[in-house]
């Protein structure tokens, strides 16, 4: 249990009418969850407004309420705390109600556009490897030391997020590694945690039906840098044009990498090859089993981490040369034919052509490069043309398809996809709406010694259709259509 006042630490309250002599046992933001001893926080949410669900919150046996306007038909037995903003609140709030977990080890965010996945997983991997105790939440899985937690979101919900973070603090965590998205640091599910460090991988083109404009996607990025404290570290990318962006005011200490531009830590690609990647960093020659330049920087940043968090340089380097990134991130398979299939989660035109650099930096020259690409529905409409340009520029044939339609019409989706297509390219270009034909099409041109990139969907296990989940694993489906086929 815990006390309405004690809750309230670090609140900025407007308000209170009622008493403040409430004990407490859960904070929910859900009405469905209220129940007696409840705290019930209403907040304005993109598709509900929590203030129109208070009275049923109380119905269920809430007493005590955070919000940001009284109900117009207040009830006796309540308390009602105003704010300015109930989403702050919440997160300060859920620290408070799991005991402030993110100040009992140390926690380390990671944004950008991509590559958020890749670092937060290698340093989790990375600094079990160590020898401690570690945490990692993620888009993929989250993990408390050995054991892992399903995911549904970057990053969770404030009382999600505290409670995992607690169960960490439980098991001895010493260290926890999480993805922040532009989203949750827009939504203030990170307030009231305390970070160590932060680290920025880089900024492109995505999320602009939720944040409308560049700019605004920028500044959710550059938020979680303006809230560190001067005790933790900025680690940014020096060959990113919006890495100095992040440090504009920030009171954090800041650092850089980079593998073009002068930065505090810096690395240099030997060779590029699917087997992996040579990298001088810092004047060591060291053989990782990542491939693309894309995967140096990500391997940069992880190393630029530990060095930052004070670790062994000469363990790091040994542990890092023997990992293996995300699941469904440059995940291949080569068949006995000799045809290479490729997995990755790229769903960005900065990503796909990342992707389709890198094969195009493998590849020997006289195989073909089969692109296997589509957008998600209720998303971002504007790169779908972009993307689907990318995708034809860098490769020999590609088939748009569905990715995620979710409540949209494939079809549709992949119209706008083809929009962007230049007139030369469209010879390259087929569509196909069901994926598993895709997929299968894609397989069935190939010969071999031909590379097949099926993006987009990556590590995912499902395919939303309508509002509807559906199994759908693009690695395995890949596997089973290439030793179909020899």
């Amino acid at each position: 249990m815990k006390s309405l006042n004690d809750l309230l630490t670090g609140v900025q309250v407007l308000s209170i009418e009622g008493t403040r002599d409430i004990e407490l046992d859960k904070v929910c933001f859900d009405s469905r969850q209220a129940a007696p001893g409840s705290l019930f926080v209403a907040v304005r949410g993109t598709a509900a407004d929590g203030h129109d669900f208070i009275a049923k919150a109380e119905a269920a046996g809430t007493n005590a309420v955070i919000c940001e306007a009284i109900p117009d038909a207040p009830r006796e037995s309540s308390t009602y705390v105003v704010v300015a903003d109930s989403a702050v609140a919440l997160g300060i709030v859920a620290a408070n109600f799991y005991g402030d977990p993110s100040d009992k080890l140390r926690l380390i965010g990671v944004t950008g556009t991509n590559g958020k996945t890749t670092v937060a997983t290698l340093l989790y991997k990375l600094f079990e490897e160590l020898g401690y105790k570690t945490g990692l939440i993620s888009t993929v899985e989250n993990h408390i030391h050995t054991s892992v937690v399903p995911s549904t979101h970057t990053t969770p919900d404030p009382v999600s997020l505290n409670q995992l973070l607690a169960e960490m603090v439980d098991a001895g965590c010493d260290y926890c590694f999480m993805e922040v998205s532009s989203h949750a640091v827009a939504q203030h599910r990170i307030a009231g945690l305390t970070f160590t460090g932060g680290v920025f991988t880089n900024l492109t083109h995505d999320h602009l039906d939720f944040h409308k404009t560049f700019r605004a996607y920028l500044e959710a990025k550059k938020a979680f840098f303006d809230g560190l404290d001067k005790t933790a570290f900025a680690l940014v990318n020096a060959d990113d044009k919006n890495g100095s962006v992040m440090l504009q005011n920030t009171a954090a200490y800041r650092k850089s990498y980079a593998l073009k531009n002068m930065a505090d830590f810096r690395a240099k690609v030997i060779e590029n090859e699917l087997s992996g990647l040579l990298l001088e960093i810092e004047g060591q020659e060291v053989w990782f089993k990542m491939v693309g330049s894309f995967n140096a920087y990500n391997l940069l940043a992880v190393y630029a981490t530990a060095m930052l968090l004070e670790q062994d340089r000469s363990k790091v380097l040994t542990v890092l040369s023997r990992l293996t990134g995300a699941e469904g991130r440059f995940d291949y398979v080569t068949t006995p034919a000799g045809i290479i299939g490729i997995v990755d989660y790229a769903h960005t035109p900065d990503a796909v052509q990342n992707v389709l650099s890198t094969i195009h930096d493998i590849r020997k020259g006289t195989e073909q490069v089969i692109t296997i690409i589509g957008c998600g529905g209720d998303r971002d409409k504007a790169k779908r043309p972009i993307m689907a340009q990318v995708a034809c520029d860098w490769s020999d044939k590609v088939i748009l398809t569905s990715d995620n339609p979710r409540s949209e019409d494939p079809g549709v989706i992949i119209k706008e996809m083809e929009a962007g297509i230049s007139p030369e390219n469209k010879k390259k270009a087929l569509s196909i709406a069901d994926r598993l034909e895709a997929i299968k099409t894609a397989c069935h041109l190939a010969k071999p010694g031909d590379i097949i990139l099926v993006a987009g969907k990556g590590h995912e296990k499902y395919q939303d259709i309508g509002g509807v989940k559906h199994p759908f694993d693009d690695k395995k489906i890949l596997i089973e259509q290439l030793y179909q086929i020899g």
